[in-house]
């Protein structure tokens, strides 16, 4: 009987131990996000405007592209996102869903985009090269005034450029829309 307890206690204490070991693993949950998508976020931001404040936009890349609304970007479509978006080709990897929002005048009025980043992505790295990136960046039919990253809710990031009233607005509406939203980067283009 002492042996049956003996064995059953050791088995106990080898299986707490091993659920030890995987409950902390088991707490890094990966963050959760209100918004399914990376068009759900740019959306929520382009539904809070007022009817003076919307511009003509559309969204998505070249092959899905949707009008007056933000959509869903093609994430293979690496350069793409790049002359586009301004997004560096080297930062694709870390990103798991895009969507964009670009004025029907010129990109360079206003080009906003939403990334779902991977958990693994680091989001100051990221927002430093596309700071950087942009600011490098030889611009056709004028040039933007000012650049942002906004993180939404740890799981996407925003990164936006153009017209400076224009910009203002957006940036306003997303810190009323994302409750918890945190400026990255803000900065002039020049």
């Amino acid at each position: 009987m002492k042996k049956l307890t003996a064995i059953g206690l050791f088995c106990f204490f080898a299986l707490a131990l091993s659920s030890c070991g995987k409950s902390s693993d088991s707490n890094k949950e990966e963050k959760k996000s209100d918004y399914a998508q990376a068009a759900d976020v740019l959306k929520a931001v382009a539904d809070s405007y007022t009817q003076e404040e919307r511009f003509a936009m559309y969204g998505g890349d070249q092959e899905h592209a949707v009008m007056d609304e933000p959509g869903k970007f093609d994430i293979s479509k690496q350069e793409e996102m790049e002359d586009v978006l301004g997004l560096p080709t080297e930062l694709a990897s870390g990103i798991e869903d895009a969507a964009s929002m670009v004025h029907m005048m010129n990109g360079n009025m206003f080009t906003g985009a939403a990334y779902r980043l991977k958990s693994s992505t680091d989001k100051d790295h990221f927002a430093q090269t596309v700071k950087d990136t942009l600011s490098k960046k030889q611009w056709i039919c004028g040039q933007p005034d000012i650049m942002t990253v906004i993180d939404v809710d740890g799981v996407y990031v925003i990164t936006a450029y153009g017209e400076a009233q224009i910009m203002e607005t957006f940036k306003k509406k997303a810190m009323f829309v994302f409750k918890d939203a945190k400026v990255f980067i803000e900065a002039p283009i020049v």
